[in-house]
């Protein structure tokens, strides 16, 4: 999985990696963001999911201490970092943002 994530997040284009757990109640409040954010950028964004108790690695190497965290990445480098439920409005701006 590391070695994949590796290469995902390398992308050219914003990768949204939102890190999130079965157990956490506001982590289940992420996907429909997720999927309206998804639906207005279409190929301007990838998302992936990362759960933390199945990726401990993952998740100590980007210092996740609580979740949910939203981490968007750019040619394998972390340029924002968001600690619990954000709007979708935000994550577009910046998204857009990264992607000029």
């Amino acid at each position: 999985m590391q070695e994949k994530f590796q290469n995902i997040i390398n992308s050219k284009k914003p990768v949204l990696v939102d890190f999130y757990a079965d157990w956490c109640g506001p982590c289940k409040q992420v996907p429909p963001i997720l999927k309206q954010l998804k639906d207005e950028l279409r190929e301007g964004v990838r998302i992936i999911k990362v759960n933390v108790d199945k990726n401990p690695f993952i998740a100590s190497k980007y210092q996740i201490r609580s979740i949910p965290t939203i981490i968007i990445f750019k040619n394998g480098m972390p340029l924002w970092t968001g600690v619990g439920v954000r709007h979708a409005t935000e994550l577009k701006e910046i998204i857009q943002h990264i992607s000029d």
